[in-house]
């Protein structure tokens, strides 16, 4: 059967504030045309038609303009499964100032680790929410081998669902744990929420690093019923914080495709001091991945 097509990203634009100098941009997918790398086949969908990898590159670095960014943090897409090579490429392609996340199966070898250092990647990632090659048992369990590495842990996740679970496992990981898309909370709930308060408490310990990213994904634009998230996360821990644009907005399922001036701009709202800001945009960023 044919997999439906993404769709294509909106003509980048400048927000309305420019980030700080030497910002990243934490949550960013690359991908291909459909002959350029091979597309696993679990995948929900096809890259969008059109451009071939060199075309998509060009359209990350206008992205990247457009937005006032310099670097960047590309998380390998599970449209490839556990091949990381389009990542890779892209990495090659970009140049220092860019790392990535990749993908790894419970089985993953110490050669497939080592591997992955020599290819630029700095963390694995789960999805807690929708399952996939890794699992949480398998990255507690490479967890150590990973420490010394200095890779660490991306994981999806739903707040409200799951934090009471993991948080006790969170405590106690012997390397970084990041978080996407804000915890994933059902803002219905509230920021009072026991899941939501249990992950404020591990972003405001230092066990958790949470990106402000994807937040189309919670609510439509203006995007004003996850702001309270976003802020109570920036206000707990800003350099535990990390932002990301999420682009170019793969699997929507019911979401509407965001416009990622619009969402650095949700952002700034919400975050209005400079020097939480240059530390949610800069700093954090760079001890993360980049020191």
């Amino acid at each position: 059967m044919d997999k439906p097509n993404a769709q294509m990203p909106p003509a980048p634009r400048a927000p309305k504030t420019a980030p700080p100098a030497e910002a990243c941009d934490a949550h960013v997918h690359l991908v291909a045309g459909k002959d350029d790398f091979p597309l696993w086949e679990g995948r929900v969908e096809n890259p969008a038609v059109g451009p071939d990898f060199e075309g998509w590159i060009d359209l990350y670095r206008a992205h990247l303009d457009a937005l006032g960014f310099s670097k960047g943090l590309i998380v390998h897409s599970i449209l490839y499964g556990t091949d990381n090579s389009v990542t890779v490429a892209a990495l090659k392609r970009l140049g220092a100032n860019f790392k990535g996340v990749g993908l790894l199966p419970d089985t993953a070898t110490d050669a497939q680790l080592d591997q992955f250092v020599d290819d630029n990647l700095k963390a694995v990632r789960l999805n807690y929410v929708h399952g996939g090659v890794l699992s949480w048992d398998g990255a507690k369990a490479m967890a150590p081998r990973l420490a010394d590495r200095n890779l660490h842990i991306q994981m999806l996740l739903h707040s409200h669902l799951h934090m009471a679970e993991l948080e006790d496992d969170i405590r106690a990981l012997p390397v970084p744990l990041v978080i996407d898309h804000v915890g994933w909370p059902d803002l219905a709930l509230g920021t009072s929420d026991s899941g939501f308060q249990r992950l404020l408490r591990l972003v405001g310990d230092g066990h958790v690093h949470i990106k402000l990213s994807a937040i189309y994904r919670l609510c439509a634009a203006p995007y004003d019923q996850a702001a309270p998230f976003v802020a109570a996360l920036a206000a707990a821990n800003p350099a535990a914080c990390l932002w990301g644009s999420d682009w170019p907005h793969l699997m929507l399922n019911r979401a509407h495709m965001p416009d990622a001036a619009t969402l650095l701009d949700a952002f700034h709202d919400v975050v209005t001091s400079m020097k939480n800001r240059e530390t949610i945009l800069v700093h954090a960023p760079d001890k993360l991945f980049f020191d």
